[in-house]
């Protein structure tokens, strides 16, 4: 296996979405040791699950670790070249989807013994708390600005002036997503990544997962769209303020 930008992105989101959904998983189905432990559990996971693929993506040869089209999106506005988004996109859905199958097979006896279908598709993709479309589309755009403009921030010249220490802005993004899920996320569940849920969804989809229902087309296009819009519009906002 060679290390390249593709190969990163790949990497590191699909240990984001091995991770992240991972803790989905074990919060809500049935006889898994951490069955309802709540919130506080599935957004510690995620933040962890973006320290882990960054770092994962760094290590198989993505120095960006977006892990995310948004962000792709986002830091193509800043700088005015769009040449990632062909390559970067594709490596971020497969990653997302493979990262979910290896979630199926991690839980493999687990799915059978929980009957509620709306559960299993939630360990995939997003399910918004109160269905308004338009509700909804406002949340995922303003959390992804949220996510875009303040990774911009972190890695700006202007933070860099007070000297973190190389690698601390893995830890510093993992701690964003954290705020995002705590403080942002009982909208949507926070998408704020086309690949974490087109991906996993897409997943969801094909894999054989005893007792599925539906994939929830009809929402789908929210968490896929949304976020390219928030992480655009923070992407004019940095470029701007010329972080």
């Amino acid at each position: 296996m060679t290390a390249s930008p593709w190969m990163g992105e790949f990497m590191g989101t699909m240990m984001l979405i091995l991770l992240g959904n991972g803790a989905v998983a074990n919060v809500l189905l049935k006889r898994s040791k951490g069955e309802g432990s709540g919130w506080m559990v599935i957004t510690s996971g995620w933040a962890f699950a973006v320290l882990c693929g960054i770092f994962t993506a760094v290590a198989c040869g993505s120095r960006d670790a977006h892990l995310n089209p948004a962000v792709t999106v986002g830091f193509a506005v800043v700088s005015g070249d769009f040449s990632k988004i062909a390559s970067y996109l594709p490596a971020q859905l497969l990653g997302g989807m493979v990262g979910a199958a290896l979630v199926w097979i991690q839980y493999l006896p687990h799915w059978k013994e929980t009957p509620n279908p709306g559960l299993k598709l939630a360990c995939y993709s997003t399910i918004p708390a109160i269905r308004s479309l338009a509700a909804n589309a406002i949340s995922e755009v303003l959390a992804t600005f949220v996510l875009v403009f303040v990774v911009g921030a972190i890695f700006s010249t202007r933070v860099a002036g007070l000297g973190l220490t190389p690698g601390l802005g893995a830890y510093l993004v993992a701690c964003l997503v954290w705020g995002i899920g705590l403080s942002l996320g009982g909208t949507t569940g926070y998408a704020i990544n086309p690949a974490r849920d087109l991906g996993p969804r897409l997943a969801h989809a094909l894999l054989p997962i005893s007792g599925k229902g539906s994939s929830d087309w009809g929402y789908a296009a929210i968490p896929a769209l949304c976020p390219l819009v928030g992480g655009a519009v923070a992407g004019l906002a940095l470029r701007a303020l010329k972080f």
